[in-house]
C-alpha cells in the first residue's frame, strides 16, 4: 500500500513488558541498555483499582526518565472496557511528546483500530503534536481478531506492528494449555498456523510481526526455541516478560555478523554485474541474480536498522 514507506522503521527484536503501576520496575527497565522496545502496561499487569493511578505514573516515567533509543510504548485496555479511552487520553495528553506508540489489546476488527486512530487524530490536533506522531501496535489475541487480521492490518497508516498474543488466544479458541510444551499430545508447533497467518498479513501491509510472551522465564531453552520458530517464519521480535529473556530475544532476532558481511558482498557483486550489463554473476561458486539479492536484502535491512 502507498503508506508502507511512510511508517517509521523501529527496532523490535525484544519488547519488554513492564507494569505501569510499578515505578521501581519502570526505573529498572531504563537500565537495560541492550533492548529495543519497552511497553508500559495498563492492561493485565495492573489491577482494575490501580489503572487510573498507573496512567499518571506512566506519564511521569515517559517524561522524566531517560529511555535512550528504546521504543516507548504504552499498552492500553481494549475497546470493550471502560478504561480504553481514558488510558489513551490521559497518557497522550500528559506525555504525548515522549511516546512512540500505543499498543491496543484484544482487537477484534478494523473498527477497533479506527476508534484509536480517530482518538489520536483529535488529541494530536488539540495538543499541537505532529500529525501521525504516535503509532499503533495491536495484539491479535482473539479468534475474531485472527479471522479479521487482514482487514486489521490495512486499517490505518498509523499501524506499525501486529503481535500474536497466544495467552488470551488460547482462552478465546478453547485450547487446552495442558497440552502445550515438550510433552504435548498435539504433534508439531501448536502456534504454527496462527503465527504464519498473522505474519503474512503483517508483511503484506508493511507491518512488523512480533511474537508474544513465553510464560516460564525460568526456561531459557524453551524461550529460545519459541523465538527461533517465530524468527524462521519472518517475525522480527518477541516479547519478554522478565529481563532474563531480553538477551535471548535480542540475539535470536539479530542477523549473524558473518551473514551480514556475506550479504553485503553478494549485493555488491550483483550491483557490479548489473553495471556491466549482466543479469547474473557467479559468487562463491553459485549463480546469483535479482532473486538472490532480494533474499539477502532482508539481512542487510535488519543490519542497517540495528546498527550492525
Amino acid at each position: 500500500m502507498a503508506h508502507h514507506n511512510k511508517r517509521p522503521k523501529r527496532a523490535r527484536r525484544c519488547q519488554l513488558s513492564v507494569p505501569g503501576s510499578s515505578e521501581k520496575m519502570m526505573v529498572k527497565a531504563i537500565g537495560l541498555a541492550d533492548i529495543d522496545h519497552v511497553f508500559l502496561d495498563l492492561e493485565d499487569a495492573v489491577a482494575p483499582s490501580a489503572k487510573p493511578g498507573a496512567r499518571g505514573l506512566i506519564a511521569d516515567a515517559l517524561n522524566n526518565l531517560n529511555w535512550g533509543k528504546k521504543v516507548r510504548c504504552v499498552r492500553v485496555n481494549d475497546c470493550a472496557t471502560e478504561w480504553c479511552h481514558d488510558d489513551i487520553i490521559e497518557v497522550v495528553t500528559k506525555a504525548g511528546r515522549n511516546l512512540d506508540t500505543i499498543m491496543l489489546t484484544k482487537a477484534k476488527s478494523a473498527h477497533d483500530l479506527t476508534f484509536v486512530d480517530t482518538l489520536l487524530n483529535q488529541l494530536e490536533k488539540k495538543l499541537g503534536l505532529p500529525e501521525g506522531r504516535i503509532g499503533i501496535e495491536v495484539l491479535i489475541e482473539e479468534v475474531e481478531g485472527m479471522m479479521n487480521v487482514e482487514e486489521i492490518a490495512k486499517s490505518t497508516p498509523r499501524l506499525e506492528c501486529l503481535v500474536f498474543g497466544m495467552g488470551d488466544y488460547s482462552a478465546s479458541q478453547g485450547i487446552d494449555v495442558r497440552h502445550i510444551g515438550g510433552d504435548s499430545a498435539y504433534p508439531g508447533d501448536i502456534w504454527h498456523y496462527a503465527r504464519f497467518k498473522m505474519t503474512i498479513a503483517a508483511r503484506s501491509n508493511g507491518l512488523d510481526p512480533v511474537d508474544g510472551p513465553f510464560a516460564n522465564f525460568r526456561d531459557p531453552d524453551g524461550y529460545r526455541r519459541e523465538a527461533e520458530r517465530a524468527s524462521i517464519l519472518g517475525m522480527v521480535g518477541k516479547w519478554a516478560i522478565h529481563p532474563s529473556q531480553v538477551e535471548i530475544a535480542q540475539a535470536v532476532f539479530s542477523p549473524d555478523p558473518k551473514e551480514v558481511v556475506r550479504a553485503r558482498q553478494l549485493a555488491k557483486a550483483y550491483a557490479e554485474a548489473v553495471a556491466r550489463g549482466e543479469g547474473a554473476v557467479q559468487y562463491e561458486g553459485m549463480m546469483i541474480d535479482a532473486a538472490s539479492v532480494r533474499i539477502v536484502q532482508n539481512t542487510i535491512d535488519k543490519a542497517d536498522l540495528y546498527g550492525m
